[in-house]
C-alpha cells in the first residue's frame, strides 16, 4: 500500500518532466496525508495538465460519501472487475506527482518507517485513478487514489505491498486514454530493484502535523515505535488495499 508520500523537488522538475502547460507553484510537503490535497498530471485530448485533487477515491455513482469508504490506494489485481474501479481505469488515468514514499515494517506491537526513492532522484511516476464526484445539491470534487501491487524484491522486507512506479517509457501509455481498449494492466507491476533506495527514517513521520526536511534524513540504523493502540469502533474499515481506508467525511 502507500498511506504517506512526498513531493520535494521544485514545481518546474515536475512540469519539464511530465511536460504540463500549467505553472503551479507549490511548496515542498515532507508528509503528505490521506485526504489532503495533492497534485496529479492527467491527459485530456491528448493534452497533458496538472490538476489539484483530494487523495481519496470517490466514484460517482456513490450514493452518500459519508458510508463510503475513503480509497487512498486501488489495488491492481481488482482494477478491471471493482466497480469502483472499471471506468476509470478506462477513462480517468493520472499520475500522482512525487518523488518517494513511506512505508512502515510492522513487527508485533511495533513499526519502522522507511523511505523510499529513486535512486536516479528523478520525478517518481506513481500510476493513479482519478474521478470527479458531482454530490445531489451539485457541488463538485475531484478525487484520486494510487494503484498498487506486489512487493518488488528490494521492498517485501519491508511490507508486500508498493504503488505501481512507471517507468519513463511507460508514463504516456498511461496517461492516453483515448483507446479504452488500449491494454495498460501491462504497466501494472512491481518496478525493477535496482530502481529503488530505501532507508530508515525517523518516526516523527508518523504524525501528519510533522512536514520538515528532517524527515527524510536516513538513519543509522530502524527504529521502531509502538503502533498505537486502536480505538473502539463500531463498525471495522476496510483496508486501503481493499475498499477504503478511514471515511472522507
Amino acid at each position: 500500500m502507500c498511506g504517506r508520500y512526498a513531493i520535494t523537488l521544485p514545481p518546474e522538475t515536475y512540469r519539464e518532466f511530465y511536460g504540463y502547460p500549467e505553472h503551479p507553484n507549490f511548496p515542498p510537503r515532507h508528509n503528505v496525508a490521506p485526504t489532503q490535497p495533492v497534485p496529479i498530471v492527467l491527459e485530456d485530448r491528448g493534452e497533458r495538465h496538472f490538476m489539484l485533487v483530494r487523495w481519496g477515491f470517490l466514484p460517482s455513482w456513490a450514493k452518500d460519501p459519508k458510508e463510503f469508504p475513503l480509497v487512498i490506494n486501488a489495488r491492481g489485481e481488482t482494477l478491471e472487475t471493482k466497480p469502483t474501479f472499471k471506468a476509470a481505469l478506462k477513462r480517468r488515468r493520472c499520475i500522482f506527482l512525487a518523488d518517494g514514499f513511506y512505508e512502515w515494517r510492522r513487527s508485533g506491537r511495533e513499526k519502522t518507517p522507511f523511505l523510499i526513492r529513486l535512486r536516479s532522484r528523478k520525478p517518481m511516476p506513481l500510476a493513479g485513478l482519478w474521478e470527479t464526484y458531482s454530490s445531489p445539491d451539485g457541488g463538485e470534487i475531484d478525487t484520486a487514489a494510487i494503484v498498487t501491487t506486489d512487493a518488488n524484491g528490494t521492498l517485501s522486507a519491508v511490507h508486500d505491498r508498493m504503488p505501481v512506479i512507471l517507468s519513463e517509457s511507460d508514463i504516456a501509455a498511461w496517461l492516453d486514454v483515448r483507446d479504452e481498449r488500449a491494454d495498460v494492466m501491462r504497466l501494472v507491476r512491481p518496478c525493477p530493484d535496482d530502481w529503488l533506495d530505501i532507508v530508515p527514517v525517523s518516526s516523527r513521520v508518523n504524525k501528519v502535523e510533522n512536514d520538515d526536511p528532517g524527515l527524510m534524513e536516513p538513519l543509522s540504523a530502524p527504529v521502531a515505535a509502538p503502533v498505537p493502540a486502536a480505538k473502539p469502533k463500531a463498525k471495522k474499515p476496510l483496508s486501503s488495499d481493499e475498499d477504503g481506508q478511514g471515511r472522507l467525511f
